[in-house]
């Protein structure tokens, strides 16, 4: 595979690291009134926002997530490591597609933010937005992508306990055993911690579109308020933010460790 590629996709996992860890260090600190947030994508941004320095940190993610996108979007179309067009390849290329459109939206909305355009999209938009997900088409659009979000979080634990993960690793570089089970722990809680995030918006997604109503949808951090509102809250809250923390590690373990095929 050429090396470009890999260096996109490196930058890429990085910057989805960074997102997730932000949102689990956030939401975990707001689980245990530490002066936190309850946190999804959005608030990732508004975070960076209020740094020193906000607007290259948010050009640096908006090209990191850019850079995940174009990843995805290589794997979706041009299947570098041999995926295939059987009935399984092409719903996991597909699903690539629809993560790069995902994560270049919200590097779009980084960039924008960046150069002070990110909260100009007025009422109306909003309004048109709103009209067309309570049509036909848009619950069928809604229901679709829920359950698809459902089918994701199902694979995150998949994943995670059939050791899926490990695939994509090239532990046998590591000499050390414990640095090794250290890895493997750390991908199996961000893994399963994502998988509950995920299967949460699905349902409700799912819901939105049964019931005929998109508000009933859910982002990730109203996906942390329902976790909050359920019993022992706030620990379940904090467990699956630390979780989102172990996904960041995840993440940039991906970006050392990860082996390419093809």
């Amino acid at each position: 595979m050429d090396k470009n590629i890999k260096t996109m996709a490196r930058t890429g996992f990085v910057a989805k690291g960074v997102v997730y860890g932000i949102i689990g260090v956030l939401t975990f600190k707001a689980a245990f009134d530490m002066g936190g947030q309850k946190a999804g994508q959005l608030q990732v941004l508004e975070f960076l926002e209020k740094q020193t320095f906000g607007n290259i940190l948010l050009i640096l993610m908006a090209l990191g997530l850019a850079s995940y996108a174009a990843w995805r979007f290589v794997q979706a179309f041009k299947d570098p490591e041999h995926i295939g067009d059987d009935s399984k390849g092409k719903a996991k290329r597909f699903a690539f597609f629809c993560s790069g459109v995902l994560y270049l939206g919200i590097g779009v909305m980084a960039a924008l933010k960046a150069f002070g355009s990110g909260s100009s999209s007025g009422s109306s938009g909003s309004a048109q937005q709103s009209s067309f997900l309570a049509s036909e088409t848009g619950l069928w659009i809604i229901g679709i992508a829920g359950a698809g979000i459902i089918v994701g979080g199902i694979f995150q634990f998949v994943k995670a306990y059939k050791n899926d993960y490990k695939k994509k690793f090239n532990l046998a570089s590591l000499g050390d055993q414990k640095k090794r089970e250290s890895i493997e722990k750390t991908a199996r809680f961000g893994l399963s911690a994502r998988g509950v995030i995920l299967l949460i918006i699905g349902f409700f997604a799912v819901k939105a579109a049964v019931n005929s109503n998109p508000s009933e949808i859910k982002t990730t951090q109203e996906a942390f308020s329902f976790i909050q509102e359920s019993a022992y809250g706030p620990w379940l809250m904090g467990l699956v933010a630390a979780g989102l923390v172990a996904y960041a590690i995840y993440m940039f373990l991906m970006a050392k460790y990860r082996s390419f095929n093809g």
